[in-house]
């Protein structure tokens, strides 16, 4: 037997329409993308209930609405730990949910907090610095070339072609430019060649598992070598994403492209 299962999702057009700009919607979902979760779910023999924002979750829930679950992937619009509040709602009101709960939430968005969590764990990554000021801009000890993003936000948000920074002497224009623009820390790191991955896992502890790997491909109409806001956005044009699906203990590929022939 189905399940009742209410969608908790920041979509942009709602957004748009209540005046927010591009820039501050970046990161919320088409509407398309909740059609596809709710297709999906009748698929599975499930009844689906949109629910909405954070916002509105909170106000179903003190009117005593229940679902038997909440499937979320709602972003949340102000502060740095804005993704942990649909999980943190829903544990205040004994609501199941799915996906983080809010302590991983709020840690993962803050990229310099969750890259301690995973060094302290004897797990490496990219030497890092975090600069509040001009000043502090100016005095980074790391070597170029660097790699700059605000410290709190997601969906490639506020990476552009300048966040690579080969020249000194461009470090504090683009550290100045993201201040400016985002009104928080801009995280400074060592830049790491290579291939970008994205990992599916599912379940937790000993009983989690990989369900998929995704690899971010460039072409030749890319905007600097790294998974910038516009090739993330023009991804037909500028990404192909060969996908690795785990089906029990073997493994078959899938890519996307443009061309729809895979």
């Amino acid at each position: 037997m189905g399940l009742f299962i209410g969608l908790c999702y920041d979509l942009k057009a709602d957004y748009l329409k209540a005046g927010f700009s591009d820039s501050e919607v970046m990161e919320f979902d088409d509407e398309e993308t909740i059609i596809g979760l709710e297709t999906a779910l009748l698929q599975l023999g499930h009844q689906i209930e949109r629910v909405g924002n954070g916002r509105e979750l909170a106000l179903r829930l003190a009117k005593g609405d229940r679902w038997d679950l909440i499937f979320n992937i709602a972003e949340g619009l102000k502060g740095r730990s804005r993704e942990a509040q649909v999980p943190a709602v829903c544990e205040l009101f004994a609501q199941p949910y799915t996906f983080s709960d809010p302590l991983t939430c709020a840690l993962t968005l803050d990229k310099a907090l969750a890259k301690r969590v995973v060094r302290d764990r004897g797990l490496p990554t990219a030497p890092f610095e975090i600069v509040n000021t001009t000043a502090e801009a100016a005095a980074v000890s790391l070597p170029i070339p660097l790699f700059l993003k605000p410290v709190a936000e997601g969906s490639s948000k506020g990476i552009t072609g300048r966040s690579l920074v080969k020249e000194r002497e461009e470090l504090v224009n683009t550290y100045q430019l993201l201040r400016e623009l985002f009104q928080q820390p801009v995280l400074v790191e060592t830049f790491l060649s290579g291939r970008e991955v994205t990992v599916g896992i599912i379940g937790n502890g000993s009983n989690s598992r990989v369900v998929g790997v995704m690899e971010v491909i460039f072409t030749g109409e890319v905007e600097a070598f790294a998974y910038t806001t516009l090739n993330k956005d023009e991804y037909l044009e500028r990404v192909s994403y060969p996908c690795f699906v785990t089906l029990g203990r073997g493994k078959v590929e899938i890519r996307v492209r443009q061309e729809n022939k895979y």
